[in-house]
């Protein structure tokens, strides 16, 4: 089971999570992406970004509210195809 960065984090990306991350497996790309990911191979399920997100955006994955469940894909595809991703993203919601 790996954590799950869900939709408080779009347009926010606090990077406090990242910060605390023992294995450095939450990413994005600046400029480029509007909320971060976390590589669910990489995860060790140690939950320390949970606590140290501002915005409450980050779950273990079984978790995970029914109406963000998307997210879990969204995170897991960011790491195989970006643009997919970010299209997903912005589909769920647009860009201000």
């Amino acid at each position: 089971m790996a954590y799950v960065i869900t939709e408080p984090c779009i347009d926010v990306q606090d990077q406090a999570c990242v910060e605390v991350c023992p294995v450095d497996c939450i990413h994005f790309d600046e400029g480029e992406d509007r909320m971060l990911y976390i590589n669910p191979d990489e995860c060790i399920d140690c939950g320390a970004c949970e606590p140290a997100c501002p915005v409450t955006a980050i779950f273990a994955e079984d978790d995970v509210p029914a109406d963000r469940a998307v997210y879990k894909e969204i995170n897991v595809l960011w790491y195989s195809d970006k643009a997919a991703a970010r299209a997903k993203v912005n589909e769920l919601k647009p860009p201000a």
